[in-house]
């Protein structure tokens, strides 16, 4: 099992956000890492930046609490930002073109499963009657049969539209289990290059014995949880919320990031792995919220869901972008801490 992403604690003073193996637990949860909780209640000193990492933030850290951190992350494994502004490397403009981009050409490529929009939303049939003419074109161009099966599978469609692919296998890194690599074609820098899949948590809702043994809890810097565990209750309360929103036929999320199939390749984030001192980060994680005027249609390729709808919030997605080019064969890395000043 690979180790998740990162995550961000909003508050006055430092934030740290932070993830891996060794934070999973309800401590963890917390926002406690392996610092005593004593240790948040003390003065901060006069010089403060923020602390951003891994899966989680811890509130109110110093930089000398940062000194009390596992060493295993004192090897080279924090990313640096001047100031918050930068901490996003790409737009949310960007973000949003890039998803859109890929979920339409999902959304083409899975055409048999799509007839419940177009008889019930014929609106959606007429936006994509140009793209559904140029697909079947192409499937009577190479003697295909649309109607029995899709044309590409996953992977193959984000090739084709992005000029990559991505899948999980075994870790160059030794004993940190799954990774994630791209296998086909060259990501540029400055990509969305993967997602962070999972149930989204508002600071004020329960996730205590979700986080019990659990190293995939992402922390946001305002305090939202992603829990991207594929397993166990984690698993049963994302499917339980994905039951709750569906509208009639219509799916408001994916699924299939539960299980060993995807359906949005891009969603296998929380098994990225940490840096280490001679393995470079080459991606970062970066927070997203998804606009109220997203395509009804495609919310079925989205790998997040919220734990509940009691105060209305956008949905929370995390993705990760690229640092540098990255070419075939390679594994992204990421860093569980980053520090923006």
């Amino acid at each position: 099992m690979g180790r998740p992403g990162p995550a961000q604690l909003g508050r006055e003073g430092a934030v740290l956000r932070w993830g891996g193996r060794h934070a999973a637990g309800p401590a963890a949860a917390l926002g406690v890492l392996q610092i005593p909780l004593r240790a948040l209640d003390r003065a901060p000193p006069p010089s403060q930046a923020q602390f951003s990492c891994g899966k989680r933030a811890l509130g109110g850290a110093s930089l000398e609490e940062v000194q009390m951190l596992p060493p295993e992350f004192k090897k080279g494994t924090i990313r640096y930002v001047p100031e918050e502004s930068k901490d996003k490397t790409i737009s949310d403009e960007d973000v949003l073109e890039t998803l859109l981009k890929l979920f339409k050409a999902l959304f083409i490529n899975d055409f048999n499963r799509q007839m419940d929009f177009f008889s019930l939303l014929p609106e959606v049939k007429s936006k994509y009657l140009e793209l559904l003419t140029v697909q079947l074109k192409k499937s009577k161009t190479i003697g295909y049969n649309h109607q029995s099966q899709n044309t590409f599978n996953p992977e193959e469609v984000l090739f084709n539209t992005l000029g990559f692919s991505i899948t999980r296998d075994r870790s160059s890194l030794i004993s940190a289990g799954t990774g994630v690599f791209v296998t086909n074609g060259f990501v540029p820098k400055g990509t969305v290059v993967s997602m962070y899949p999972g149930t989204v948590y508002q600071k004020y809702e329960p996730i205590f014995f979700q986080s019990i043994g659990n190293p995939f809890i992402f922390r946001c810097i305002d305090g939202v949880f992603i829990d991207g565990n594929d397993k166990g209750i984690s698993k049963a309360v994302y499917r339980s919320c994905s039951k709750r929103d569906q509208l009639g036929p219509f799916q408001m999320s994916d699924i299939s990031w539960l299980t060993p199939t995807v359906q949005n390749p891009l969603a296998v984030g929380q098994y990225v792995n940490n840096c280490s001192h001679n393995k470079a980060a080459n991606i970062c994680y970066q927070e997203f919220d998804v606009p109220e005027y997203f395509p009804i249609e495609l919310k079925q390729y989205l790998p997040n869901i919220t734990y509940s709808h009691d105060i209305p919030t956008p949905l929370r997605c995390v993705v990760l972008v690229t640092l540098r080019d990255i070419e075939q064969g390679e594994e992204l890395f990421s860093n569980y801490y980053t520090i923006v000043n």
